[in-house]
């Protein structure tokens, strides 16, 4: 068996024994809504059919029939959302590309038609396979699997993310419907102080001062008011975004204050190893960490030559004698084209492979030390929110609701005027919109540690790109 021959039965017993990767069928999503539901315990859905999309329509009408929850509306998101569809699109691209690169290169085949001097006609086929491409095969699969694999953690930690986002946004959309509220019934009270005031002007029982700071009272509380309906509008508006919701869907009903906080925290021990144990973002690391050594050995086995061909050719010679009478030539034999390494001695390629390896190396060591930061922050932040929502509900607003009757008690036994329970008014609203606002921080924060202790910041992007350049080819026959 000559050289040629031996190079051709290795590659082909490479392709033989490497095989072929298989379409899952639900481009991947299985390990993707396993994570999920183990998390967050949602569904994770793919929406590829008509059928799947009408399913999913009827789910979610039948949860917006219902006052919306936290449970719910995350749900909705999962199944609603178009833009987190397109990321699951982006785990089928990744699983094309997979299958893809563990098919063997497909040969060429050539045809040639010649014609010389006299009657010679010739005809000549020739076969042609990159031996390289069958011979690296295995290895080139190994890595697009790796990078599937990655491209699957990247969908869980996107739908992580997705899943804390949409409940930023249920908390916020609640929070400023909650103030809108409480700032219309204070108006209310303002509004019948006001009427009252007016009725005694016109019998002299209250002076032209009264009634300007009672009706600048009043004036001053609508003009909150219209700033808290449109933060409430706006913040609506980013929940019906992230949900996906549109036209008729936009009449669901949110509760009508935020859940309340509970009786103790739950303490987290350790939370920097919680984080550096659970994080997507690290798990991505460290798995592409492993994908890149397998690229750099990828790329030091290629270095050379990155490029060898092997083809097989036929030529069939016809020439016609003065007498008429025809001769047959039939030669055969092998063509095998490398690349001369003279200027591209690979160094730049393998180079290249290794500070992008180093590159991903020190990039968890970063991204582990500051998961480690986010982590204490996110948590201090958790308790000193509740620790301060607690404080507001158990001391201050009591507090400040006794004043408040002492105040209004004063003012009818007429020990006090109206500018002192205007104050004490103004007062009151300001301190009940900063516990609201404290117990709308709290749960931003519990948010916050959530995305501190699963997915971090950002996913990282995508790491290599499995490709040869594509080499100039010097042919030499092997008859």
């Amino acid at each position: 068996m000559n050289t040629a021959s031996r190079i051709a039965a290795a590659a082909l017993a490479s392709v033989m024994a490497t095989g072929c990767a298989k379409f899952t069928g639900d481009g991947g999503m299985a390990p993707v809504t396993d994570s999920i539901r183990r998390e967050i315990g949602k569904d994770a859905v793919k929406i590829t059919s008509p059928e799947e999309v009408q399913r999913a329509r009827e789910r979610v009408q039948a949860l917006l029939a219902e006052p919306l929850t936290e449970e719910s509306a995350v749900q909705i998101a999962l199944l609603n959302n178009r833009g987190l569809q397109a990321e699951y699109n982006e785990l089928g691209i990744s699983e094309a590309d997979y299958v893809q690169t563990s098919l063997p290169a497909n040969p060429a085949i050539g045809a040639a038609r010649t014609f010389g001097t006299g009657s010679f006609v010739g005809l000549g086929l020739q076969l042609v396979g990159n031996l390289l491409a069958y011979a690296t095969s295995g290895r080139r699969t190994e890595i697009a699997k790796r990078e599937f694999e990655e491209a699957r953690y990247r969908a869980v930690g996107t739908t992580l993310t997705f899943s804390i986002d949409v409940h930023r946004a249920y908390v916020r959309a609640i929070a400023a419907q909650q103030r809108l509220s409480y700032l219309e019934q204070s108006r209310q009270t303002a509004d019948a102080a006001a009427r009252l005031m007016r009725q005694l002007g016109e019998t002299g029982g209250a002076n032209k001062l009264d009634q300007g700071r009672v009706a600048a009272f009043y004036a001053e509380l609508s003009a909150h008011i219209a700033q808290a309906r449109l933060a409430a509008q706006r913040d609506r508006e980013a929940l019906n975004r992230i949900l996906g919701l549109w036209g008729s869907d936009l009449s669901y009903k949110l509760p009508p204050k935020l859940p309340a906080l509970p009786a103790t925290l739950e303490p987290l021990n350790d939370v920097e190893v919680e984080a550096v144990r659970r994080r997507i973002d690290l798990i991505i690391l460290r798995y592409e960490i492993v994908t890149l050594a397998k690229s750099i050995g990828f790329v030091d086995a290629t270095r050379y030559f990155s490029f060898l061909q092997l083809g097989g050719f036929y030529d069939n010679e016809v020439e016609t004698n003065s007498a008429g009478e025809q001769t047959s030539k039939d030669r055969y034999g092998l063509t095998l084209g490398i690349t001369i390494p003279i200027f591209d001695t690979g160094e730049a390629r393998a180079t290249a492979a290794r500070e992008i390896y180093m590159r991903a190396v020190n990039r968890l060591a970063e991204r582990s030390v500051n998961a480690r930061s986010e982590a204490r922050i996110s948590y201090a932040s958790y308790k000193a929110h509740y620790d301060i929502a607690r404080y507001y509900q158990s001391r201050i607003v009591p507090l400040r609701r006794q004043i408040s009757e002492e105040v209004l008690l004063r003012y009818n036994g007429m020990l006090l005027d109206v500018f002192e329970l205007i104050i004490d008014a103004r007062e009151s609203i300001g301190v009940n919109l900063a516990a609201f606002d404290a117990l709308r921080d709290y749960h931003l924060a519990m948010a916050d540690l959530q995305a501190a202790l699963i997915v971090g910041g950002t996913v990282p992007p995508a790491g290599i790109i499995n490709t040869l350049p594509p080499p100039q080819t010097i042919p030499i026959g092997i008859p």
